[in-house]
């Protein structure tokens, strides 16, 4: 297989049948320019003086932030999303408290286990 055909595949993870070198390779930390970062904010967001809203339901804390590169989206309970131009990738990384990281397999995965799947909507959780 060429590097090409490696880039067009949709395999998020290599076929191998050993569950060791598996298990080693969904155990790596996210790195490189496609990495995806989330971090939960249960607390209210302030950006420029104004409190972030979610345009759908309305709610006002209980974030996941997203970083994908040098973009930072705000996904809500209710499942919606959308790309915030006023966080900066060093906003987020300031916001990143706890250096040990829980890793998700997609970001699909990650927001059904996390409960921003809009499972959860309308929903404080603490």
């Amino acid at each position: 297989m060429n590097r090409t055909d490696e880039r067009t595949t949709n395999i998020p993870y290599p076929a191998t049948s050993d569950p060791l070198l598996q298990l080693e390779y969904d155990s790596r930390p996210p790195s490189g320019p496609d990495a995806v970062r989330l971090v939960k904010c249960p607390t209210e967001l302030v950006l420029r003086g104004m409190p972030v809203i979610c345009p759908a339901c309305r709610a006002r804390r209980d974030w996941l932030l997203i970083n994908h590169r040098r973009h930072v989206w705000i996904g809500c309970r209710c499942g919606t999303e959308w790309l915030e131009p006023e966080i900066t990738r060093r906003d987020f990384d300031a916001m990143i408290a706890d250096p040990t990281w829980t890793h998700y397999r997609t970001l699909d995965d990650a927001r059904d286990v996390l409960g921003f799947d809009g499972l959860f909507a309308g929903l404080y959780l603490e």
